[in-house]
């Protein structure tokens, strides 16, 4: 392993920046394609548009993803506290990119929901190992903005998604094999990117111990700030796991006056996402907060979930897209998110919790979607249940925020006894 390089002070686009952000930026095309292709992939599998089966079987295919992504989050996060954060940035990239150039090969329902949970190992260890090397690679006063580039350009691939799946008449499976080629095309690199020096300085320390996950819950404050650091990231995925995706769904509940797609509700949710990402990087840097920040996000969301919800009966589709562009911006902190869970713990387990804190809130879907059918059913339709879920979600998260150490300008070289 070559020796890390010191970083410039004077500057913020590294060559660790730069590939975290392209790997981020793919992670994002293929963590969504799911999203954009599904009514189109299902009914070349013999699903038919418009029927229950559509909508459970899709809800089926999501969880089998975000399952996979709850097992490659510990998977990963252990390996990148071991092994070191470049080994899981590559090895998770190899592993989703392979795993979706098989999906274009896709024949049956069951080929699809293997394939999905293997993709969704590899999508797990990107992002927190990409955040983590960031983070400790730049100067504790610069890493916000180092981690707002990579969220910026990464989200931005949800666009190109849409764009290859719906806009270009490729169709899914190619798309899949673009998201695919993509990944492999990024590995080539690796050549020019060098492992965090904190990392380098444990590993050579024997008597550390690293990538230990059940050492997060032996301490009881360890505990705390990491269960605080899982809700904070859970409305996110609400909005993109279930309004979202499900935008047909809402579509006709709502009574527009003309039919939406999940692909454009995706592509203007994600575009919102691109602003908002950078909107609440900026704005934790220029207020020296990160929770400030996370806590003005929350509100936002919660206020663009009710517009969602009550606001927009009876619009037309373009008002609809309109609100799902606004509503991605308000949930544009999910970098933030991570870069606060990466600043919260000792060297010897940043890596673990940076991967498996985002994993496990996008994993959250598992769980919402029983609970957004079980309310829907007892509350009497899908409105009323998203309601009461994103309430919950949304009050939770903004009770972690505010409760949760502030990080920001925090010195990253320690390690946790």
């Amino acid at each position: 392993m070559p020796a890390a390089l010191p970083t410039p002070k004077n500057t913020v686009l590294t060559a660790a920046v730069i590939v975290a952000a392209l790997g981020y930026f793919v992670d994002i095309y293929d963590l969504i394609l799911f999203s954009i292709v599904r009514v189109g992939s299902l009914t070349s599998l013999g699903i038919k548009p418009g029927t229950p089966e559509m909508t459970n079987q899709g809800l089926f295919l999501i969880n089998m993803q975000m399952g996979g992504m709850l097992l490659g989050g510990i998977l990963w996060g252990i390996l990148g506290d071991k092994k070191g954060r470049l080994s899981v940035l590559f090895g998770s990239i190899l592993l989703y990119s392979l795993a979706n150039i098989a999906n274009g090969f896709v024949q049956t329902i069951d080929q699809y929901a293997w394939l999905r949970l293997i993709a969704g190992i590899g999508l797990a260890g990107e992002l927190g190992a990409g955040i983590t090397l960031v983070s400790e690679s730049l100067p504790k006063e610069k890493r916000g903005y180092g981690t707002m580039i990579v969220a910026t350009i990464g989200v931005s691939g949800a666009m190109l998604g849409y764009w290859v799946a719906e806009g270009s008449g490729f169709g899914w499976r190619n798309a899949y094999f673009v998201g695919g080629g993509l990944g492999l095309a990024l590995l080539v690199l690796r050549v020019s990117v060098f492992e965090s020096g904190m990392f380098q300085q444990v590993q050579a320390q024997a008597e550390v111990v690293r990538g230990n996950f059940f050492s997060l819950f032996s301490n009881p404050v360890r505990l705390g700030k990491y269960l605080r650091i899982l809700l904070i990231g859970v409305p996110l995925w609400f909005v993109v796991g279930i309004l979202v995706t499900l935008a047909p769904e809402f579509g006709k509940a709502l009574g527009l006056t003309g039919e939406v797609t999940a692909g454009l509700a995706v592509f203007w949710c994600y575009f919102g996402l691109v602003f908002g990402d950078f909107l609440s990087g900026m704005l934790s840097q220029l207020w020296h907060s990160r929770n400030k920040a996370l806590q003005l996000f929350l509100v936002f969301c919660a206020t663009l979930v009710g517009v969602y919800l009550f606001g927009v009966k009876g619009a037309s589709p373009t008002v609809f897209y309109g609100v799902c562009f606004v509503l991605g911006m308000s949930v544009g902190f999910w970098a933030l998110f991570v870069t606060v869970a990466a600043e919260q713990f000792g060297t010897n387990i940043r890596a673990t919790v940076a991967t498996t804190a985002p994993n496990f809130a996008r994993g959250a879907v598992v769980g919402l979607v029983p609970a957004f059918k079980y309310l829907s059913g007892a509350l009497g339709g899908i409105i009323p249940g998203a309601a009461v879920l994103g309430g919950l979600t949304l009050l939770v998260a903004f009770w972690a925020v505010s409760t949760l150490p502030e990080s920001y300008g925090k010195d990253l070289d320690y390690v946790e006894e």
